[in-house]
């Protein structure tokens, strides 16, 4: 059975509950009881260790640019309904689907599955799948325009600092997952 990469890293603040990104912890009613300073320096030392490590292996990927522009498109007369204008109104929706998708890829990259099967020292078959998993929020929708007279073409836009936010977040429980 194959494991998705980012499922387990994306779903489990979900399950664990909400986790505020960048703002100073909120001050508990009951504190819990305070550890041995040994132990706490080396929880946050192999805490620090794994996140820098984690840090280190996405840092080349960052781009250095201040936002990230993503683009859909959609065909209007595939979309699965009788009325002309509802099957406009689906092709935008999809044409904004992809755009996320397309945000998705640049945030958090794209998993590649290839299968090759060679007989007789000949390519038989070669099978390519992709798949892209992770959550976008802030993403800003600059446009959404028709192309020539059968498409939709949605960008949409993904600031910088809300990169950041996702890639910390995602960092974060790739750390803790390793614990």
């Amino acid at each position: 059975m194959k494991y998705s990469f980012f499922a387990a890293a994306l779903i489990g603040p979900f399950l664990a509950g909400c986790m505020t990104l960048g703002l100073a912890p909120v001050a508990e009613a009951n504190p819990p009881v305070a550890a041995p300073a040994a132990a706490a320096s080396a929880a946050a030392a192999a805490a620090s260790a794994a996140a820098s490590t984690s840090a280190s292996m996405i840092a080349p990927m960052i781009e250095k640019r201040e936002t990230l522009m993503a683009t859909g498109y959609a065909v209007i007369s595939v979309q699965n309904h009788k009325l002309t204008a509802q099957q406009r109104l689906l092709a935008i929706r999809a044409s904004k689907l992809d755009a996320y998708r397309a945000l998705t890829e640049q945030v958090y990259g794209q998993h590649l599955d290839a299968t090759t099967t060679v007989a007789d020292m000949v390519v038989m078959n070669d099978t390519f799948r992709t798949r892209v998993e992770g959550v976008v929020y802030g993403a800003v929708l600059v446009s959404i325009t028709p192309v020539g007279e059968d498409t939709y073409e949605t960008t949409m836009s993904l600031d910088r600092q809300v990169v950041n936010d996702l890639r910390a977040l995602y960092l974060g429980q790739l750390a803790s997952r390793r614990k």
